[in-house]
């Protein structure tokens, strides 16, 4: 995918969101201690979410021309658990599936194929958005571990391709939790967890199956600061129709083509407040994808 901005050589805006979070990723860590807890929490989790939108920045060619600055500025482990090589490969095969949403051709579809076993299960814990927010965070790790594993039976070289260089980054990533007295269950509890359950809100309602609109996404307006958190991914026609648009171009051409997107069918939620007055304690839609789900006799 290439960038959608050839005019500008660096994008700044991005470069400097790059800096915030780096510097406040090492501030926070350092001085944890002297944090009350739930202040800890919703920091660490907004700074992991807000890496996540940079990352998805940077596969999509931002904020310079080169790759491999690029990679270099997303690739820092932050998560600890997800290889950005393996990031990146799942996104670009996103963007590129010929279904978007059917999990036959979708890697990063929510959707299930099976109506029974643990994954339909796994499923209706996540149907609502408090289950997706609670529980999809470990679901999420553990289904990614053992696909991992599985992988590593069938394609062992690559594997260690994809891990090596993701582990490497890790252990300096956990040297300097263990030199700021940050354990890595505090860790995992304080920064990862919410930081992933702040992802899970904005990608919740991003995506139905039934949707005629570029790449069955939905658009959620007036982000506030979420915006800001998700740089702006939260206009996701908007994005799904131009991928490679920077994150700071995507509020204008959405207001552009927004009357386009509702008479495509693209629902355009108010807000994040719409979003879970709707859906906390109901499905966003069956989980089981058309394609796959029985007909009623």
């Amino acid at each position: 995918m290439q960038r959608d901005d050839l005019s500008e050589a660096v994008q700044w805006r991005t470069v400097l969101v790059a800096a915030a979070i780096y510097s406040s990723w090492f501030v926070v860590t350092a001085f944890h201690a002297v944090l009350p807890l739930p202040l800890l929490v919703l920091v660490g989790g907004w700074l992991l979410a807000w890496q996540g939108s940079l990352q998805h920045e940077t596969i999509h060619g931002h904020p310079t021309r080169n790759r491999s600055i690029n990679d270099a500025i997303g690739s820092v482990p932050l998560s600890l658990w997800l290889p950005y090589r393996l990031y990146r490969r799942s996104h670009r095969a996103h963007h590129a599936a010929e279904v978007i949403t059917d999990p036959q051709h979708d890697p990063e579809s929510r959707y299930r194929s099976a109506t029974d076993g643990m994954g339909a299960a796994c499923g209706r814990l996540q149907s609502t958005l408090l289950g997706q927010m609670v529980f999809g965070p470990p679901i999420l790790i553990l289904r990614f571990l053992a696909g991992e594993g599985r992988r590593a039976i069938h394609q062992p070289v690559q594997v260690v391709r994809d891990w090596l260089p993701h582990l490497a980054a890790v252990i300096a990533v956990l040297w300097w939790l263990d030199h700021v007295g940050l354990s890595v269950i505090r860790y995992g509890v304080t920064f990862v967890y919410p930081g992933m359950a702040l992802t899970m809100l904005r990608s919740y309602a991003e995506h139905r199956a039934d949707l005629g609109s570029p790449g069955r996404a939905a658009s959620v307006e007036e982000g506030g600061l979420l915006a800001l958190l998700f740089l702006n991914n939260n206009l996701h026609a908007a994005h799904h129709e131009r991928p490679a648009l920077a994150w700071h171009d995507l509020p204008a051409y959405h207001r552009i083509h927004r009357a386009r997107f509702a008479a495509q069918g693209a629902p355009i939620y108010r807000g994040y407040g719409e979003i879970v007055r709707r859906f906390a304690f109901h499905p966003h839609d069956d989980l089981i994808h058309p394609s796959h789900r029985i007909p009623l006799s």
